[in-house]
């Protein structure tokens, strides 16, 4: 694929996560969600020191139900329905517990340290209350019609010790920390109290630098916000701020402070804005960012202030600045609002309003003439205004919008059958510039854009066919497109420029072969169109360096009966016991899921991975792979030991410790 709008990065990523893709079916999606939440709350480290050994206590607790929901899962898959209602319920107290446990986590990762250690007789109890839910789940889990292994059954059970040990746990008060609280919160005038009092309090919270403070700000706005300014214990938590930021040498806040960037913090609760999308001095998302003489990168409006204070250092370096005149980042600005266009966050209105130079209604006017230019007599014109919304729509997210809002996309869609190779190559690439916005997926299909698009993916140039697979794929983002593509016949000709065309139409096509997978009418098409052995020609090819993206795709068609039938023979067990021995990490994860997926079914196919050899090599992946490769090995191991392996099992058990280490 060109690459346009950055459409590469979102395509070349999504094979490899596929690995895996078929596991709901059949599962459930509370369990896939329960692993996504436990993955979540994995994931945020960095926590408050007042609550640090508490959430390191309970984030490892939550990796340990990790099993217990890959056995569940496995045993949904290969068997019809088991535990009903009672698993059901118990599922459903999990979630409940989890979902609580994750919130806790998040706001002892960024919530305010101030009101964290303010309230924290409060967090504690809301730990206690979280332990008490996952031990009323998990006692409520009908093990043994499940058939969970003794081995997992052991580990739930010692958990359910540590849980309930946890919940009777109190921490010793500390005398010094509630004494020096109890002063600093005195009502009396702020200069009486002791700076070193201050400064020791400060260092506790670990509030000791610029950013810290701003970092701090951006919490306690989150609470002005949810609570009011008014409220007594943010009436301490604003003061005693204050005081943090006078010993550190900056002005005391005012209430205006804290509720200026709450209109940009509205979506925070549910989002992880990257870090350096944030001005080093607000710390607070930039709309306009601008590149000083170090290098550096700030808000335009925060570092012009800093700048008409006289200050001449940069504020993160502190290196000298000998030229302040700064320079548009555009090419942050661009990814930032990307960012926000996937993410559904709204930057602040100055963001999107008519700059001082008119850029934006001068686009306004821009795309509108080029809009009408599409349907004009002259060719010439036409050929100019395709080309530059193809680039317009390229990099700016703004563009693509206000193209689709103009009535952009009908000329477009009518462009794609236009008797012209080059004028054809432009408009398909238009469109997939324009695809990735979520509802203009919707538009270009309503518009009838797919029967065309196809046509083009048969019939146009290597560039035109790359990119009409790539807008294929994005247009599929929608499960309602994914039928539209299927039905329409889309699926040969991705299958013909998988096999005949460029290294980037390969790609671009297996990209699209798998979100189009993930319908279950697609994967009977994709088999009967012949991907089957096309596949398992690249799975053998390590010249192409498309392994992964071949095993993703083989992974969905063995979810279907037909596939797992002419997946199921043992030139293909050797070439997956190969990959097991030999691959790349990613390779070996890719492998084992599509083994595991095809031994559930058939033992016979299992047993003929083992005369491969393939079990030590299970064992260490279960060991040293990548995270979802030691699970799915696990479970293929613990497949084994059921089935085929007794001599290598102790009442029900592996004879050596292979889990999964989170």
């Amino acid at each position: 694929m060109e690459g346009e709008a950055g459409g590469s990065s979102s395509v070349s990523s999504s094979p490899c996560s596929s690995c895996g893709g078929a596991d709901g079916n059949g599962g459930g999606g509370v369990v896939e969600y329960l692993i996504g939440v436990i993955e979540k709350a994995g994931s945020y480290g960095g926590y408050r020191k007042t609550q640090r050994k508490e959430c390191l206590n309970l984030a490892r607790t939550l990796k340990l139900l990790v099993p217990l929901l890959e056995e569940i899962r496995e045993a949904r898959r290969a068997a019809d329905s088991p535990a009903g209602d009672g698993l059901d319920a118990a599922l459903v107290r999990l979630r409940q517990a989890v979902v609580a446990a994750n919130k806790l986590l998040k706001q002892c990762h960024c919530g305010s340290k101030i009101y964290l250690m303010l309230e924290s007789e409060a967090v504690v109890s809301r730990f206690h209350a979280v332990y008490y839910k996952l031990n009323e789940a998990l006692d409520d889990m009908p093990y043994d019609e499940l058939g969970v292994s003794v081995e997992v059954q052991d580990q739930v059970e010692l958990m359910r010790m540590q849980l309930k040990k946890a919940q009777k746990r109190r921490d010793t008060p500390d005398i010094e920390l509630a004494m020096d609280l109890m002063v600093v919160l005195s009502e009396k005038d702020d200069r009486n109290v002791d700076n070193a009092i201050l400064q020791c309090l400060a260092n506790r919270l670990e509030l000791r630098s610029f950013c810290d403070l701003k970092a701090e700000k951006v919490a306690i706005s989150k609470l002005v916000k949810q609570f009011g300014k008014d409220a007594q214990n943010i009436r301490q938590i604003m003061g005693l701020f204050g005081k943090f930021k006078r010993i550190i040498g900056f002005e005391e806040p005012s209430a205006q402070d804290f509720s200026v960037s709450s209109r940009t913090l509205e979506k925070l609760p549910s989002l992880s804005i990257p870090h350096e999308f944030l001005c080093p001095i607000t710390l607070e998302i930039m709309t306009d960012p601008v590149i000083v003489a170090t290098g550096q990168t700030y808000e335009r409006e925060s570092i012009q202030k800093w700048l008409d204070s006289n200050h001449r250092t940069c504020p993160k370096t502190g290196q000298i600045l000998h030229d302040l005149s700064v320079v548009p980042n555009y090419a942050l600005r661009n990814l930032i609002l990307q960012w926000c266009e996937k993410n559904d966050f709204e930057l602040p209105r100055k963001a999107i309003s008519v700059g001082s130079d008119g850029s934006s209604s001068e686009l306004v006017k821009q795309i509108s003439c080029l809009v009408q230019d599409l349907s004009s007599s002259q060719l010439n014109a036409r050929r100019h205004a395709i080309l530059e919304l193809r680039t317009l729509s390229k990099d700016n997210p703004d563009s693509r919008i206000l193209i689709a809002n103009m009535g952009g996309v009908t000329p477009l869609v009518q462009l794609l059958s236009f008797p012209d190779s080059k004028i054809q190559e432009h408009a398909v690439t238009a469109l997939l510039n324009l695809s990735l916005n979520d509802s203009n997926k919707r538009v270009i299909a309503q518009e009838g854009a797919i029967p065309a698009i196809i046509d083009i993916l048969q019939n146009g140039t290597d560039e035109a066919r790359e990119n009409s697979a790539a807008a294929l794929f994005s247009i599929s983002m929608l499960d309602e497109n994914k039928v539209l593509v299927g039905s329409a016949n889309g699926i040969p000709p991705l299958l013909d420029l998988l096999k005949n065309g460029t290294v980037r139409g390969k790609k671009d096509a297996a990209t699209a072969l798998v979100i189009l997978s993930l319908h279950q009418a697609n994967k009977s098409r994709a088999i009967k169109a012949g991907a089957i052995p096309m596949l398992l020609d690249l799975v053998k090819d390590n010249n192409l360096g498309m392994i992964d993206e071949a095993l993703s795709i083989l992974l969905l068609l063995a979810s279907h009966p037909e596939g797992r039938g002419k997946l199921g023979r043992v030139s293909f067990i050797k070439t997956l016991v190969e990959i097991i021995k030999n691959g790349t990490p990613k390779n070996k994860e890719c492998a084992t899921s599509v083994l595991l997926e095809l031994g559930l079914q058939n033992s016979s196919l299992v047993r003929a991975s083992l005369q491969y050899g393939v079990y030590e090599h299970l064992v260490e992946i279960a060991r040293n792979g990548t995270n979802r490769g030691q699970r799915k090995a696990y479970s293929l191991l613990q497949h084994i030991s059921a089935s085929t392996l007794p001599d290598t099992s102790r009442n029900g058990r592996l004879s050596f410790d292979c889990r999964p280490r989170f």
